[in-house]
């Protein structure tokens, strides 16, 4: 090549023949960020079923966004908080003998659980802030990590709202309120999930167009099942039919136990036999569904990591029920803690797992 060969090659072709440096992954930051907020979920949702389970939800009656940062720091603040939950069914009715001592317990449990959702706000809210000045978020990313924002809002709006129906006529929140905050929960717990796997570009794997619908389908299924849990937990019917798979001698309860609260419609939400045998098919329809969404899989990516996702699903289901069988023969009185926490919490897992597996078939 001569001198003026060489003066005729074009900057854009000397930067082609160079050696290619990746490019630097400038989202990998905002998706450990979200990421972490997803695992900030996840525990709060086992905060709240512990705060749940040790009946501890109603211990404080009021709800002060500012001033309940700080727990009672005197014997005398300690005895106004007594004295305000003395005067709720939930005392007169279940715990009247309970001493300051035990009631200290269960002001920590729902204090903590409160004091963590003010800490997921700020983890979410001041990362964001940061990023965007950052120009590290555009586009339709903001909007969805807005719409995050605006969720965790509500969310703590709703947790509310669940309290206080508590606090009047009843010893315990309505369980169609308590469904609406694990609900809201889990869909922010999926949503996390799901934008932080979109802001990596992976590529398209065998047949997603076939199995993206049926994943989406299991991943729907998964949310209505928690919300039954929900339902199930609300209404303490896991303290009654502690048989499987019969409840007490059938596979259905009589259908006068399953419609015998007024108005009807109460007994979607209140009535113990209609709860818990709803969540029962629920898990037997999500069974059925995850095993028929695998073998299509194998059929279809047989050997890919579609197809791993798929049956590690149907393991997970199975895990599942098994965890809510042992939970269900295990009550005396009371669900044991570390059972419905481990109910509790590996209900998250799983469906940590379908949003995982339907998000990366809808890349």
């Amino acid at each position: 090549m001569t001198i003026a060969d060489r003066q005729e090659v074009s900057p854009l072709a000397a930067r082609l023949a160079a050696p290619q440096v990746p490019a630097r992954d400038v989202l990998a930051p905002v998706r450990l960020w979200l990421w972490s907020v997803a695992g900030l979920v996840f525990l709060m949702v086992l905060v709240g079923g512990a705060t749940r389970l040790t009946e501890s939800g109603l211990s404080i009656t009021e709800w002060r966004v500012v001033t309940g940062i700080l727990p009672p720091l005197t014997d005398s603040a300690w005895l106004v908080e007594f004295e305000k939950y003395k005067q709720i069914p939930q005392y007169t009715q279940m715990f009247p003998n309970m001493p300051l001592s035990d009631f200290k317990v269960i002001f920590y449990w729902e204090w903590g659980h409160r004091i963590l959702g003010r800490i997921i706000g700020l983890a979410f809210a001041l990362p964001l802030a940061w990023f965007w000045a950052r120009g590290l978020i555009k586009g339709n990313l903001r909007w969805k990590l807005l719409g995050l924002l605006a969720l965790g809002g509500l969310q703590g709006a709703v947790g509310w709202w669940m309290v206080s129906s508590g606090l009047v006529n009843r010893t315990e929140v309505a369980p169609e309120r308590l469904a609406t905050h694990l609900l809201l929960a889990s869909i922010t717990f999926v949503a996390l999930v799901s934008v932080a796997l979109g802001l990596k570009q992976g590529a398209a794997e065998a047949h997603a167009d076939q199995l993206r619908r049926s994943a989406l389908f299991l991943l729907a299924l998964l949310l209505v099942q928690v919300g039954l849990g929900a339902l199930v937990a609300g209404s303490r019917a896991g303290l009654s039919y502690n048989t499987w798979p019969l409840m007490d001698g059938s596979f259905m309860p009589p259908w006068a136990h399953m419609t015998n609260l007024e108005p009807a419609w109460r007994n979607w939400f209140e009535n113990v036999a209609t709860v818990q045998f709803l969540h029962r098919l629920g898990a037997y329809a999500l069974l059925a569904l995850a095993l028929w969404h695998a073998f299509k899989a194998s059929r279809l990516a047989g050997g890919t990591s579609a197809a791993r996702r798929a049956w590690t699903i149907v393991g997970m289901v199975l895990t599942q029920a098994g965890l809510g069988i042992a939970t269900l023969y295990a009550v005396n009185d009371q669900i044991p803690l570390g059972l419905g926490l481990a109910h509790q919490g590996f209900a998250m897992l799983v469906l940590g797992m379908g949003a995982v597996h339907w998000r990366k078939l809808a890349v």
